[in-house]
């Protein structure tokens, strides 16, 4: 009689195979965390600079003249994207934009960041929000953000002789430690500064933004200047040149 013979895995070997695919991802997986943190980081700064280029766009156009006075204004992101009116001129003083009817031609650098929640918009596990700056209270001139939507319908405005030179955008991570660690600015200077977020004060998902005025050196003035080269930042965190 033949003894047929089987073939297989031990319970032994099983095991032996099952801790070295253990070991195996014990090791890789925090790279590969690192790596998606490190690549959503890269890309909140491309991102950044993609903005900053619509943002220059507009205001060269004069897409935006709140005021009629000929000289061209930043805009919120859901305006450059063309799925929200954007503000006009009614009389001479800003005012709302008519759906239908005052939406400007979609930028194509922006055109699908049109999803506005909490005045913010997602990409890469990062968050994104503009502001875009008052009438002076006091020589202090506040930010003001888009609406939660996107887009402004109502007042308060941003200041028309104001908005055709200052403008700021912050990008943090949805969920701090897991899609991202670090903090990103940028202005009309063109300059990115990054945070650690490691700090006394952190900013995470849309629970916990950073304030307009956190990386500048005054409190409630987007007009002053930005926390680099010694100066300390409204919000207590260190902010330096982004590599």
């Amino acid at each position: 009689m033949t003894q047929r013979q089987r073939s297989g895995f031990t319970l032994i070997e099983l095991m032996i195979v099952v801790s070295i695919i253990a070991i195996v991802a014990a090791v890789a997986l925090p790279k590969l965390a690192g790596a998606r943190l490190a690549a959503n980081e890269s890309n909140a700064i491309g991102t950044l600079r993609t903005i900053a280029t619509a943002e220059t766009q507009t205001a060269a156009n004069c897409s935006i003249d709140t005021n009629g006075d000929g000289a061209g204004e930043h805009a919120y992101i859901a305006e450059m994207a063309g799925i929200l009116p954007a503000r006009v001129s009614a009389g001479g003083v800003p005012g709302a934009g008519v759906v239908g009817i005052d939406e400007l031609e979609p930028s194509s650098l922006v055109s699908g960041m049109g999803n506005i929640v909490n005045s913010c918009v997602q990409r890469s596990g990062y968050l994104f929000q503009v502001w875009l700056p008052g009438a002076a209270v006091g020589g202090a001139v506040p930010g003001i953000p888009e609406d939660a939507t996107g887009g402004k319908a109502a007042a308060p405005f941003p200041d028309p002789d104001l908005c055709g030179t200052l403008w700021c955008i912050y990008a943090w991570p949805m969920a701090r430690g897991s899609t991202g660690s670090s903090v990103f600015f940028m202005n009309q200077t063109g300059q990115v500064l990054q945070m650690a977020n490691r700090g006394a004060v952190t900013y995470s998902g849309l629970a916990a933004p950073p304030p307009f005025d956190a990386a500048f050196s005054n409190a409630n003035d987007m007009s002053s200047r930005i926390a680099i080269n010694g100066l300390v930042a409204n919000d207590g965190n260190l902010w330096v040149p982004s590599k």
